[in-house]
């Protein structure tokens, strides 16, 4: 049970949140539970959709974006965010489930998004603070200073809506993601 209020609809939903919610609908065809509880705070649901789009106009392909979400949401521990992305990257940026797994471990089967997830899942671990090295492998596989700096915002949006499902203990509205065979 999600110990923070989601409303049941988006007329439930505070007035100015509801616009916003309007337009997820229209995107994507449902609201899920995530919007709904981030509504409770127009400003927050507001940001994060600001930041979403802005980040899906930046240089990196959908399918790094997702597998960065995959890598994070699985560090994080976050099971409704794995079972979200492992949802969207399967069925929007037709990811195989191999490819899922190996984000889900921090890597990649292509050659250049393995870099960027397992530095994006170094940023996590280390909170931050990589080495040269870390930054000069990403750099090796092709990614530029923009595209660094869009994995480490990737890395903290998603960090955001893992502390925020965590912390509400928000229900999965997604085919649940299974645990990783160990």
């Amino acid at each position: 049970m999600c110990r923070l209020t989601i409303p049941a609809s988006i007329d439930a939903a505070p007035a100015s949140a509801r616009p916003l919610l309007e337009a997820v609908n229209k995107q994507i065809g449902s609201v899920p539970n995530l919007f709904r509880l981030v509504a409770s705070s127009p400003a927050a649901l507001e940001g994060y959709l600001g930041m979403s789009g802005a980040l899906a106009k930046g240089s990196l392909p959908a399918q790094t974006r997702e597998r960065i979400a995959l890598a994070v949401a699985q560090i994080n521990d976050c099971g409704y965010c794995l079972s979200a992305h492992s949802y969207m990257g399967k069925n929007l940026a037709k990811l195989s489930d191999a490819e899922i797994a190996a984000n889900r471990h921090g890597g990649s089967l292509d050659p250049k998004a393995d870099a960027a997830v397992r530095f994006a899942a170094k940023v996590i671990r280390e909170r931050g603070h990589v080495s040269d090295a870390d930054v000069q492998a990403v750099r090796m596989a092709g990614y530029d200073d923009a595209q660094i700096v869009e994995i480490v915002q990737h890395v903290a949006l998603n960090t955001w809506t893992n502390y925020v499902n965590s912390v509400a203990q928000t229900e999965i509205d997604f085919p649940v993601a299974q645990a990783l065979a160990a």
